[in-house]
């Protein structure tokens, strides 16, 4: 954890990214640590593989993230690139190949196992399988850089913490999820409307394929199994 504060505190220009298909928790990573570099003058940005579903435009993401493929985004020479909610490199490409060409340093955020075949994270990375979201991880990152919270970046990590613990049901044994979200309920005023937009709206298509999913189901085990 201390080599990734040093590495951030000593790079000027830094770029953030996530996974292909990015979810709440690789996004409110990325915005929360976003916002908090934006406090220290920082030359800092997003920009992910692809656009970022709809659902997440609460976060103003259309005006803080910038997509490489459509329309495509140059990447200039920067200092680090950090890549949360994976430590696979193949979710990232094509733009990962710019990272390699553009990027002098990369590294990796994630909570989730390493690979046991395929590309390896660098060696710089910091990968912590007992926390239950990147957002935990990058809360304990911002609280070492010595950056005060604030409601940007607290709205962000409670968005990543509640989407991967699914509101608190997968929480991995550990007390955390909740200890860091008592922090940041002191400016997150409505955690109610993060609900909402993470889990309380669906597509008619979603709902046309549930319904379609649900009308198939079979039961076995005397009920135990679907």
């Amino acid at each position: 954890m201390q080599e990734i504060i040093d590495k951030i505190n000593e790079a000027k220009s830094i770029v953030l990214s996530t996974h292909r298909q990015a979810d709440g928790d690789g996004l409110g990573a990325q915005l929360a640590l976003y916002h908090a570099l934006k406090k220290t003058n920082k030359d800092v940005r997003i920009l992910n593989v692809d656009p970022t579903p709809e659902r997440y435009e609460f976060l103003e993401t259309s005006k803080l993230i910038q997509n490489f493929e459509s329309p495509h985004t140059p990447l200039e020479v920067t200092d680090l690139a950090i890549i949360f909610d994976t430590n696979d490199e193949r979710l990232l490409q094509p733009l990962y190949r710019e990272f390699e060409r553009q990027c002098r340093e990369i590294l990796f955020v994630d909570h989730h196992p390493l690979l046991q075949s395929g590309p390896k994270p660098t060696n710089s990375s910091y990968i912590d399988t007992s926390a239950a979201s990147t957002g935990e991880i990058t809360y304990q990152i911002i609280r070492g850089l010595n950056i005060d919270m604030d409601k940007d970046i607290a709205r962000a990590l409670y968005t990543s913490i509640v989407f991967d613990t699914q509101i608190f049901r997968y929480i991995r044994g550990s007390s955390a999820s909740h200890q860091i979200t008592v922090d940041l309920l002191q400016y997150e005023k409505n955690p109610a409307e993060i609900h909402q937009k993470l889990f309380g709206n669906h597509t008619i298509q979603k709902m046309t394929f549930l319904s379609k999913a649900l009308g198939s189901i079979e039961y076995f085990a005397g009920g135990q199994l679907a």
